[in-house]
C-alpha cells in the first residue's frame, strides 16, 4: 500500500530517480502492460546492460496507470494482474543478473541466454516453479550450489559457457529431462548424475572428458547422450545396459573399440565416426536390432563382420576412410539401405568408378556377388603338382584376377622374394605392403614400374623414400602414412603421375619441397606431423590441387595468400598452434576460410 499512497500524494523524489529505475525507452510501458496480463515478458533484443529494477518488481509496484486514471474498465484492473511466469532476457548485454530475480517466485521459464554473464545469482535458488532454465552462451565458470534446489527444472541449458567443474549436488534435479553442457571445459563429470532418472536428453560434446562415470547407465529414460568431441579413450561396458538409448553419438574422442550393446534394443543411431577404432566385432553389431543409422567413418576399421546383415532396419552405413579391404557382399540385400559410404577405402574387389555411381548401383553389384562370397569367399588356388610349395600361400587369384599384390599385417621386416616371383609377367596394379615392420621399401618393387598404379606401405617403420619407388612412373597413389619419414628426395618429381599422397602421421618438420613440383597431385596429406610452414605461392602454381590436409601439426600461423588457392576444396588446418584463422572460422569451412585468409592479404 505504501506504493500507493505515494501515487495519490506524489512522490518527493520523483525528481532525483536515477533513469535506470525508470521504464525507459528500453523497455516499453506497453509491453510492461501486457505482461501484466499474460504472465509473460520477453526483452531480447534490446541492448540492456541492465534489467530495469521495475521488470524485477512488476508483481510488487502499483502500475504507473494507477496513478493518473482511477476508473478502470474490465480489462484494466491491475489489482487482478496475473503473476509474471515466463521471463525472456535473451541476446542482451547482461553482465549480471540481481538477486531481486527472487521477486518473481511464479516463474517457470527464465531465458538469458546470449548475454556476458560471469556468474549467477544465488537467489536463482528460490524460484522454487521454475522449469526451464536457459543461460547458455553466456562466461559462466561456475553454477551456484543454491541452482541445486529447483527441484521441478524440467531443462537445464548451460551449453558455451566456461565451466571446468560442476556441483556435486547435481542429482538433486530429479526431475530434470533435459541437460546440455556442451561446449565447455569440463574434465569430469559428479557421479550424481546417477541419481537424474527422468533425464531424457544429455549433451556432453565438446569438452574435455577423458572418461564417462559408470554410473551414468542409471539414467533409465535417457534417450539422446551426445558425448562428441571429447577425449574419450573408452564407454563404460554398464553403456550398453541402457535399455531407453535412442541415439549416442560418440565422433571425434579416442576410442579404439566399441562397446557391446546387449540391451540397447530400441538404438536407432549409433555415430562413432574420427576414431581410432581398428575392430568392429560381431557382438559390437547383433543386438541393435532397431538401428538405422551407423556412423563409423575415419577410423582405422579392417573389416566388416557378416552380422552387420543382421541390421535389417539400417537405412545410412558410413565406412568412409578406413582400412576396409573387402565387404560382405550380403550387405547388398539390406532391406532399407539408402546410403552407403565407402570411399577412402583399400576396397580391392570393388572398383573406383563403382564407388561414385551412388548407393543403389554399389548395393546391385554386392547383390550380384552374393553367389561367389558362397563358393569362395577367400579363393586359394588349389595345390597342384605344378604348384610352387611356396605358392601356396601366395594369392594367385589375386595377382592374376585383381592385379594386387598384397602382403599386409604380416609383423614382417622383409617381404619374401617369392611374393615378387609369384608375379611373373603378370601386369600387376596395386601392392599393399602395410601394417607389416618394413625399414626400408622393398628394392624388388621396382621390377613392377610398368603396371603398378597404387602403393600402400602405411604403418610400418621405413624412416626414408628409396630410388626404385622413385621409379614407378605410373604411380598414381602412394599411402606411406604411420612411418618414421622426415624428407622425401628430390627424385620424386620423376612421379609425374601421383595424384594422392598419404603422408600423415611421419615425422616432417617442414613441408616436402618436391611435392610443389609433382603438378598432377589432387590430393595431399600431412596431418599429424610437425609441420611449421607453408609456401602459398609454390601452392597456388599446384592447379590440381583439391585437398590439403595439415592438421594436427606445428603451424603458428597460415599466410593470408593461401587464400588464393582457389582451386582447394577441402583445406583441413585444426589442431595447429595458430591464433588466427579463429576456431570458429575453420568451422565454417574451406570456401570461408579461404575468403577470410584473402581479406587478410595485406594491399
Amino acid at each position: 500500500m505504501a506504493a500507493a499512497r505515494r501515487a495519490r500524494a506524489g512522490d518527493p523524489r520523483a525528481g532525483f530517480r536515477r533513469p535506470a529505475a525508470e521504464p525507459g525507452p528500453a523497455v516499453p510501458q506497453g509491453l510492461i502492460r501486457a505482461a501484466r496480463k499474460s504472465g509473460q515478458l520477453n526483452l531480447s533484443g534490446r541492448n540492456l546492460s541492465e534489467v530495469p529494477e521495475h521488470v524485477w518488481r512488476i508483481n510488487l509496484d502499483t502500475p504507473e496507470e494507477a496513478h493518473q486514471n482511477l476508473s478502470f474498465g474490465a480489462a484494466d484492473r491491475w489489482w487482478e494482474q496475473t503473476d509474471l511466469t515466463k521471463l525472456i532476457l535473451a541476446s542482451n548485454k547482461l553482465q549480471c543478473l540481481s538477486e531481486d530475480v527472487k521477486l518473481l517466485p511464479a516463474l517457470t521459464v527464465l531465458d538469458v541466454h546470449d548475454n556476458q554473464l560471469t556468474s549467477l545469482p544465488s537467489a536463482l535458488g528460490q524460484l522454487e516453479n521454475l522449469q526451464k532454465l536457459d543461460v547458455s552462451h553466456n562466461k559462466l565458470k561456475s553454477i551456484p550450489e543454491e541452482l541445486m534446489q529447483l527441484s521441478h527444472l524440467k531443462s537445464l541449458l548451460l551449453h558455451h559457457n566456461e565451466l571446468s567443474h560442476l556441483p556435486d549436488g547435481f542429482g538433486q534435479l530429479v526431475n530434470l529431462e533435459e541437460l546440455d553442457l556442451s561446449n565447455n571445459h569440463l574434465t569430469d563429470i559428479p557421479t550424481s548424475f546417477a541419481l537424474l532418472i527422468n533425464l531424457v536428453r544429455l549433451n556432453l560434446a565438446c569438452n574435455q572428458l577423458k572418461n564417462l562415470p559408470a554410473d551414468i547407465s542409471a539414467m533409465k529414460s535417457l534417450r539422446q547422450l551426445d558425448c562428441s568431441k571429447n577425449y574419450l579413450e573408452t564407454v563404460p561396458s554398464k553403456l550398453a545396459t541402457m535399455a531407453s538409448l535412442e541415439q549416442l553419438y560418440l565422433r571425434k574422442n579416442k576410442l579404439r573399440s566399441l562397446p557391446e550393446f546387449p540391451s540397447c534394443k530400441l538404438l536407432k543411431e549409433l555415430h562413432a565416426g574420427e576414431n581410432q577404432i581398428e575392430i568392429l566385432n560381431a557382438e559390437n553389431l547383433k543386438h541393435l536390432n532397431s538401428l538405422s543409422v551407423l556412423e563409423l567413418r575415419d577410423n582405422k576399421i579392417k573389416s566388416v563382420p557378416d552380422e552387420i546383415t543382421l541390421l535389417q532396419k539400417l537405412e545410412r552405413l558410413d565406412l568412409a576412410n578406413n582400412d576396409i579391404s573387402r565387404l560382405p557382399y550380403r550387405l547388398g540385400n539390406l532391406p532399407q539401405l539408402k546410403f552407403l559410404a565407402l570411399e577412402g577405402n583399400p576396397l580391392r574387389t570393388i572398383r573406383r568408378d563403382l564407388l561414385q555411381k551412388g548407393t543403389q548401383e554399389l548395393l546391385k553389384y554386392l547383390r550380384s556377388k552374393i553367389q561367389d562370397d558362397v563358393t569362395s569367399p577367400n579363393e586359394e588356388p588349389p595345390v597342384t603338382a605344378m604348384t610352387l610349395p611356396s605358392e601356396s600361400r601366395i594369392n594367385m587369384h589375386a595377382i592374376t584376377s585383381l592385379k594386387l599384390l598384397e602382403y599386409s599385417e604380416k609383423q614382417a621386416a622383409v617381404i619374401p622374394d617369392e611374393m615378387f616371383n609369384a608375379v611373373r609377367s603378370n601386369p600387376v596394379a596395386t601392392v599393399n605392403f602395410s601394417k607389416n615392420q618394413l625399414n626400408e621399401i622393398p628394392p624388388r618393387i621396382v621390377e613392377l614400374k610398368d603396371s603398378v598404379c597404387d602403393v600402400n606401405l602405411g604403418f610400418n617403420k621405413i624412416s626414408s623414400i628409396s630410388l626404385e619407388l622413385c621409379m614407378l612412373h605410373k604411380l598414381t597413389h602412394l599411402d606411406i602414412r604411420n612411418n618414421f619419414l622426415t624428407s622425401l628426395p628430390e627424385e620424386m618429381e620423376a612421379l609425374t603421375r601421383l595424384q594422392v599422397i598419404n603422408l600423415s602421421f611421419n615425422r616432417f618438420k617442414v613441408f616436402p619441397s618436391v611435392l610443389y613440383h609433382i603438378v598432377a597431385l589432387e590430393t595431399i596429406l600431412l596431418s599429424n606431423n610437425q609441420v611449421g610452414s607453408i609456401d602459398p605461392l609454390q601452392l597456388k602454381k599446384m592447379d590440381k590441387l583439391g585437398t590439403l590436409d595439415l592438421q594436427n601439426n606445428d603451424l603458428l600461423q597460415v599466410p593470408p595468400e593461401l587464400g588464393n588457392c582457389e582451386t582447394l576444396r577441402t583445406l583441413l588446418l585444426e589442431g595447429n598452434p595458430f591464433r588466427t584463422p579463429r576456431a570458429a572460422i575453420l568451422a565454417k569451412g574451406t570456401a570461408a576460410v579461404l575468403e577470410y585468409l584473402r581479406s587478410r592479404i595485406p594491399t
